[in-house]
């Protein structure tokens, strides 16, 4: 009577964690890098809530004729003032570049940085003056 024998040989075995070491090394790149993605993505989610804030408090200021009013106009005379109209204000470690906003409806180039942070793309937003 002959022995079956059952299993893997060690060629198969070898051949199965090449192939698997193979592939481990080309995903592993793709997730290295995450955190620094995650960050350009709060950064720039940050600058567009900054954006949509200043778009709205002058939207709101308009409609009462730049006449400070509670919970529709506020006051905006410089981009460093952009957490006052913020919900939850400005998040911890970020800031605003100061530049004035002349008059109502005038705009500028705002500039958002994040303390010991560079952002790949673009770091500025346009901000209008407001309830002046």
């Amino acid at each position: 009577m002959k022995a079956v024998q059952s299993g893997f040989t060690l060629i198969e075995l070898v051949v199965v964690i090449v192939i698997l070491g193979i592939l481990a090394a080309t995903a592993l790149p793709k997730f290295i890098d995450l955190r620094g993605d995650a960050q350009e993505a709060a950064f720039q989610g940050v600058k567009g809530a900054a954006a949509s804030a200043m778009s709205l408090n002058y939207a709101g200021c308009s409609v009462v004729n730049n006449v400070v009013t509670a919970n529709k106009c506020v006051a905006i005379a410089d981009c460093d003032e952009v957490g006052t109209i913020m919900q939850g204000g400005l998040p911890a470690n970020y800031s605003v570049a100061s530049v004035a906003l002349t008059g109502n409806g005038t705009s500028a180039n705002c500039t958002l940085a994040l303390t010991g942070y560079t952002p790949t793309g673009s770091a500025t937003f346009t901000g209008i003056g407001a309830g002046q």
